[in-house]
């Protein structure tokens, strides 16, 4: 069964363009519920750590330094089905693949610089949701 909460957050690029404002709208006019929601800057400490299951991957320094160069915005989502109709409204991670329409054809520049992450199962969800955010701010 799908679950009902999914965690995203809006990256630096997107932030510092002024896009965040477009991307929230967006996600409530899709028929998210935001349920939580927090303007963070990472350390490359944090970045480390949250994506730290790519520790390995050749991409991760370069990961890390772009997430930690900006404020980012952290956020729980609810909707029924929540991930996988999240991943479809974001799009593809590589702009130049994803829909018309969705959050990354709109404001994305790079595979990297994507502007928007959003869990990719249910079970990351509540992991990346708890990176940010205390069980009591999630209600």
């Amino acid at each position: 069964m799908a679950g009902t909460k999914t965690f995203t957050m809006i990256k630096p690029d997107a932030f510092a363009d002024g896009n965040s404002g477009a991307i929230i709208k967006m996600i409530e006019e899709a028929g998210f519920a935001i349920k939580a929601m927090k303007l963070v800057r990472l350390t490359a400490e944090n970045a480390g750590g949250f994506y730290a299951v790519h520790k390995e991957r050749p991409f991760y320094g370069d990961l890390v330094k772009y997430m930690s160069s900006g404020p980012i915005i952290a956020m729980i989502l609810e909707k029924e089905n929540a991930v996988e109709d999240f991943r479809k409204f974001i799009g593809a991670t590589n702009p130049a693949e994803a829909a018309e329409g969705t959050v990354r054809k709109l404001f994305a520049k790079s595979i990297e610089a994507n502007a928007i992450h959003g869990s990719d199962s249910d079970e990351n969800a509540a992991i990346e949701g708890s990176f940010f955010f205390s069980e009591l701010e999630k209600h």
